[in-house]
């Protein structure tokens, strides 16, 4: 495959740090591709396109391995040490982010990690506006925050969308990277994301599953010169130390064709708008079955999600204008672990699948259909939970 210079020179800009295979030997993975390749160049064309922070991109395998990259470049941008994250809010397995996802939320290490590491990591309240100030006038040693920018698992936790607005000017007065994980709301939201809809642009974002239209792969998209970090020629002129990237199947050429087929299609297509419509439409059906059969209980959420909010402490609620804003963040994860599996095995039964926490997300392939199927079948499901004593 020949490269011409002007793709080559984007390739600096989109490089996947694969190992080179260039000594001889069975030990040398000759069948390993080690170089650049066009296709990567294409896909990380259309990322830029779409992502308002996406100056420079390098692909990764992984969301995780998305988000670990972006911890590093953070701090080697910033010369500082710790990260602001948001309880509740999932950015992969690695060690950085193993605490206060579903457990220690006193930020105590979980098992396997050391806590030195967990100690440079600072929890926060998801959405708190005075806690996170606090955070950031108290300690100047803050690298980067990140948080998932529609509120904690796709909005299960959401918070206003003017915190984006204020994270956005506190770190920037502070010295500090800002980092939406758009793992999940990348390109699905919106063609450019959460950054795109809600017009706050951060310091880098993070990005998997769609990515790569469903394949391995991820990337980290943000500006230029945090970036640069990972450049073979903008550090030596710099000075900097590059920081080393390898990975075999980094923007390997089957994750990049399917990833540039994907959002080719996201950003000609009304795909987004679709799948949140039916979103709202779901949301609206399935509360509805809610009123009529009188449970106090809520499926709530925004864009393509929905979340059923089955009300732990028994509070008078009405399913269509129940706030999850009004709800501590605690209380909203708060899920009875029997009575959710049974909602779940009443709706699989009558015939509908659900995530476990529990909720969903719908999509643009979602017809009216599917609607009266899910609502027919959690209707059923209530019933036979009546029947059983369960309500």
């Amino acid at each position: 495959m020949s490269i011409t210079p002007a793709a080559m020179a984007l390739c600096c800009l989109a490089t996947a740090g694969r190992r080179s295979c260039r000594h001889s030997g069975r030990s040398a993975g000759r069948h390993a591709p080690g170089a650049n390749h066009e296709r990567e160049v294409r896909w990380a064309q259309i990322v830029r396109e779409l992502v308002p922070c996406a100056e420079r991109v390098r692909f990764t395998s992984s969301g995780t391995e998305a988000t670990h990259m972006a911890l590093r470049l953070a701090r080697a941008h910033t010369g500082k040490n710790k990260i602001v994250r948001f309880k509740g809010h999932f950015h992969g397995w690695h060690d950085h982010m193993t605490s206060g996802y579903t457990s220690h939320f006193d930020g105590a290490p979980t098992a396997g990690v050391l806590p030195d590491l967990a100690a440079q990591v600072i929890l926060l309240p998801p959405g708190d506006r005075e806690a996170t100030r606090a955070a950031f006038e108290g300690d100047d040693d803050i690298a980067a925050a990140i948080l998932e920018p529609t509120g904690g698992s796709f909005g299960l936790v959401p918070h206003v969308p003017e915190f984006l607005g204020f994270l956005r000017e506190l770190t920037a007065k502070h010295g500090a990277v800002l980092i939406f994980d758009e793992v999940v709301t990348g390109f699905r939201v919106a063609p450019g994301g959460a950054q795109g809809y809600f017009g706050v642009t951060p310091d880098m974002s993070t990005h998997a599953k769609i990515i790569a239209g469903g394949l391995p792969g991820g990337a980290v998209a943000g500006r230029r010169e945090i970036l640069d970090d990972l450049d073979f020629y903008a550090t030596r002129e710099s000075g900097r130390e590059k920081i080393f990237h390898p990975g075999t199947f980094n923007a390997n050429p089957v994750s990049a064709a399917a990833g540039t087929a994907a959002l080719t299609i996201v950003r000609d297509s009304d795909a987004c708008e679709r799948a949140s419509a039916f979103g709202a439409e779901l949301r609206a059906a399935l509360n509805g079955v809610l009123e009529a059969e009188g449970v106090p209980w809520s499926v709530y959420g925004t864009f393509s999600a929905f979340h059923l909010f089955m009300n732990p402490r028994g509070r008078a609620i009405r399913p269509a204008s129940f706030d999850p804003l009004d709800i501590d963040y605690a209380e909203l994860k708060d899920r009875p672990p029997e009575l959710v599996n049974k909602v779940r095995l009443g709706l699989l039964v009558n015939g509908v699948d659900i995530q476990g926490w529990p909720g969903g997300v719908t999509s643009a392939a979602n017809t009216a259909d599917d609607i009266s199927v899910t609502a027919d079948a959690l209707r059923e499901t209530i019933r036979m939970l009546r029947r059983e004593g369960e309500l």
